[in-house]
């Protein structure tokens, strides 16, 4: 070591910079690659990346993450000034600055909004709890629209002093919902952004962006003397606040790539393969994803039911074992698409018994435009005979199909298919 010259040592802090150590004189130098021409994490730049950046920024985070964070940061300074008004309306509506209303009355009146909202959230969570991370796109938006609801509800309440109580008690139901489906949601997709098992830190990193609205606080402080007294101006800069509110959460939850398939991004890969022999990318399948909660009426699927949803006697249980030797049994029920679980089945069992669903829901639902595969199930009358003649198809495509789901970087090791919690034994061979 002492006879050597030049550059003997080379490191890197992620992808942000990069230093050698050099030999001279018998001492070792510390300097900056020459071909490094970005910021030293000790500019402000690369002080600000380290403040408000996951460490290990881009490579600890999905492609996403910076668009998708950019677009919560500006919902989150329009949300801000939204909820003033709405603060500010509640606060007069128990009669702050009334000296007519009494302590009581306002105390009564805020009891019964948080008591409401106790039992909103329970209840949310009870009936939709599994929904929010299968389709936590659709929820998230869904949250920050029923947010501008409410607060809407509470800017309007003292307008009516009658029902003053029930508004806000209504209001304080929607933004339990709204917390329970934004954080829910909000952990989801925090999920798919870790790439290096950085839960904690990009959700404290995503907790200090938000603050960085501290410009939202000021502008609230300016516009709090120019709307007291002045319900049209409240209402004027409500609106336009919720519309960038909207704007914003709507190209936020676009700006999402996820690669763990769901019923509705699988439905789109599966049907465009079978149209054309095309399997469109994560990127290409999530922009033509759903992100409103669907209203339309369409063949429902459920995943991991009870046998007796499917079958009532023995022979539809063999009519549902027919050209079957799959670890899952599947069945066409008062107009919905049922699949039964085996306790055995691999999470690739798992996809191929919803990639059948779909195709059955699909000729069920007597969609115009499909594929070759599809035409022939749709000449199919009798409901089980259907069903055997879609085992036979999926055999036949599925594993080709699975193949080039991992090739076009799909994540099939799990899915976000929101299966049930039944699963089923049977008996393969019957004397």
């Amino acid at each position: 070591m002492e006879d050597c010259e030049g550059v003997i040592v080379t490191e890197r802090y992620g992808s942000q910079e990069s230093w050698r150590y050099l030999l001279k004189d018998g001492r070792m130098k510390r300097q900056k690659d020459a071909g490094d021409g970005r910021p030293a994490r000790n500019s402000v730049s690369g002080v600000f990346k380290s403040v408000f950046l996951p460490q290990g920024y881009p490579e600890s985070v999905s492609e996403d993450y910076l668009q998708y964070q950019l677009w919560d940061t500006v919902q989150a300074f329009s949300s801000s000034l939204s909820g003033t008004l709405a603060t500010q309306a509640s606060l007069r509506g128990v009669g702050v600055g009334n000296q007519e209303a009494t302590v009581a009355a306002a105390t009564i009146t805020w009891l019964l909004r948080d008591g409401t909202g106790m039992l909103g959230r329970i209840l949310f969570a009870w009936f939709k709890g599994s929904k929010l991370d299968s389709e936590a796109k659709k929820w998230r938006l869904f949250a920050d629209i029923l947010n501008d609801v409410a607060m809407f509800m509470e800017i309007a309440a003292p307008h009516f002093p009658p029902f003053f109580t029930l508004i806000v008690c209504i209001a304080g139901i929607f933004k339990s919902i709204v917390g329970v489906a934004g954080g829910a949601t909000r952990a989801a997709l925090t999920v798919h952004q870790a790439r290096r098992n950085n839960m904690a830190d990009i959700s404290a990193k995503d907790g200090s962006q938000v603050n960085i609205c501290v410009s939202g606080l000021l502008v609230s402080l300016a516009l709090i003397p120019l709307v007291t007294d002045n319900p049209l101006l409240t209402f004027i800069l409500f609106f336009l606040f919720t519309v960038l509110h909207l704007f914003a959460n709507y190209k936020a939850v676009r700006s999402v790539v996820m690669e763990t398939l769901n019923e509705a991004r699988l439905s789109i890969v599966l049907h465009r393969y079978l149209l054309d022999g095309q399997l469109l990318s994560p990127a290409e399948a999530n922009q033509k994803e759903p992100v409103f909660l669907s209203l339309g009426r369409t063949v429902p699927i459920k995943l991991g039911v009870r046998l007796g949803d499917i079958v009532q006697e023995p022979g539809e249980l063999q009519l549902a074992l027919k050209n079957n030797s799959k670890p899952y049994l599947i069945g066409i029920k008062n107009g919905a698409v049922c699949v039964c679980l085996g306790s055995d089945a691999s999470v690739h069992d798992e996809i191929m018994a919803a990639c059948q669903a779909l195709c059955l829901r699909a000729v069920l639902h007597d969609v115009s435009s499909l594929g070759d595969a599809l035409k022939q199930l749709s000449n199919t009358k009798d409901q089980w005979e259907l069903v055997s003649q879609s085992h036979k198809m999926i055999d036949q495509i599925f594993q080709t199909f699975l193949k080039e789901l991992d090739q076009a970087k799909w994540q099939t090791d799990w899915t976000l298919l929101d299966w049930n919690e039944w699963r089923v034994e049977w008996s393969k061979k019957r004397s």
